[in-house]
């Protein structure tokens, strides 16, 4: 059975965590002659994300792009095109939700195991734990 992965959706928080995932996006999609959409999701509380007065400080923003940029200059050093894009909201759900788009075209998704969350996960984080329940495509959590 040949599994089509020409497009691959990494989530990045800049753990160590999600670049060993990006790490391994890298290989898949050398392999399989694919591109890499990195997802950074700024986590904001719910309330938050959909405030009118933009109570959010898109400064933070920041290290968000930093990392998208590192990621991008890693896969290309690797000969790998990777396009970046950033959101803020609930890590999981908009994880699921823009992997589970149609219009994305994503093949599969590879995630670190833990990000920056707290410990209290022990063996899985709660946001890959999420996408490995909620995405349709095939999803491979790296440790």
């Amino acid at each position: 059975m040949v599994i089509k992965t020409k497009k691959i959706l990494v989530p990045l928080d800049g753990s160590a965590n999600s670049i060993r995932g990006l790490d391994m996006a890298i290989h898949i999609a050398r392999e399989s002659h694919g591109t890499i959409t990195a997802l950074s999701i700024k986590a904001v509380p719910g309330i938050y994300a959909i405030h009118p007065i933009g109570f959010l400080d898109f400064s933070s923003m920041k290290d968000v792009k930093k990392t998208l940029e590192s990621a991008k200059i890693r896969a290309a050093k690797k000969g790998i095109q990777l396009t970046g894009k950033s959101l803020a909201g609930d890590p999981g759900y908009d994880i699921a939700r823009f992997a589970n788009n149609k219009k994305n075209g994503i093949d599969m998704v590879v995630i670190g195991a833990r990000g920056r969350g707290s410990a209290k996960e022990m063996f899985l984080g709660s946001v890959s734990n999420y996408v490995l329940h909620k995405v349709k495509v095939p999803v491979l959590i790296v440790k």
